[in-house]
């Protein structure tokens, strides 16, 4: 059964077996901000009935990069009904399967990391069509108005997604929350790019930050500003 965690009454952390999936309430009109892996969408479908809704109460989902664990249950998400996917146009041909995933650039210790986790694979994220590419400064339709922040170096088009009104950030893999330290992301395209992204997020009035990896972190932009 997928652990769910109830962060604000909007807000709930969805756990599948992999990734972390966040799903937004506007009185019943769901957002999804990530999609798990690719065997994800079974138990996010439970997960909502659970909460008293349904899957064709899903009118978005935002993908803030294209990696499996984040991308991986869309495609199938996407049938549920009247679903827009959206994503940053740099994602977008990936995410589509137009064009091959780059490959990150490994740390020495995250390659010794990469590694250890190689017995642990993650099935490959379905081809899924992107209705609505994102540019750095679009707003999304939930949350009282949802700022994309383009925070390349995780990958090159990744993002973050800022709620201003409730003081929420959603930050992808730029920034995580590890054994109770908050941190920049691992398995990087660019960790120069990365940190200069994370510096970006740390800047903004945020009061609960939702990670990729890890708890979501309460006086975000204190805890951001601290590791830098």
């Amino acid at each position: 059964m997928m652990k769910i965690e109830r962060l604000r009454p909007e807000l709930h952390l969805l756990l599948p077996d992999f990734g972390q999936v966040y799903l937004w309430d506007d009185e019943g009109e769901l957002t999804l901000v990530d999609t798990g892996i690719a065997t994800s969408a079974a138990a996010i479908a439970t997960a909502l009935r659970d909460l008293g809704r349904r899957t064709e109460d899903v009118k978005r989902v935002v993908l803030t990069h294209f990696h499996e664990d984040h991308a991986g249950g869309a495609a199938e998400i996407s049938g549920w009904g009247e679903v827009t996917v959206l994503a940053h146009r740099l994602e977008a041909p990936v995410i589509r399967g137009e064009r091959p995933a780059p490959q990150p650039r490994f740390t020495d210790q995250e390659r010794l990391l990469h590694q250890e986790l190689g017995a642990h694979l993650l099935p490959p994220a379905p081809a899924c069509w992107v209705d609505r590419e994102l540019e750095d400064g679009d707003v999304i339709d939930f949350g009282g108005g949802a700022r994309v922040i383009h925070t390349p170096g995780h990958t090159d088009g990744s993002i973050a997604v800022h709620l201003p009104g409730p003081g929420v950030l959603f930050t992808g893999d730029t920034v995580a929350h590890v054994d109770g330290r908050v941190m920049p992301g691992v398995f990087n395209l660019d960790r120069d790019e990365m940190l200069r992204s994370f510096r970006r997020l740390a800047a903004l009035d945020a009061r609960l930050a939702c990670v990729g990896h890890g708890a979501p972190v309460t006086d975000a932009r204190a805890a951001l500003a601290a590791v830098l």
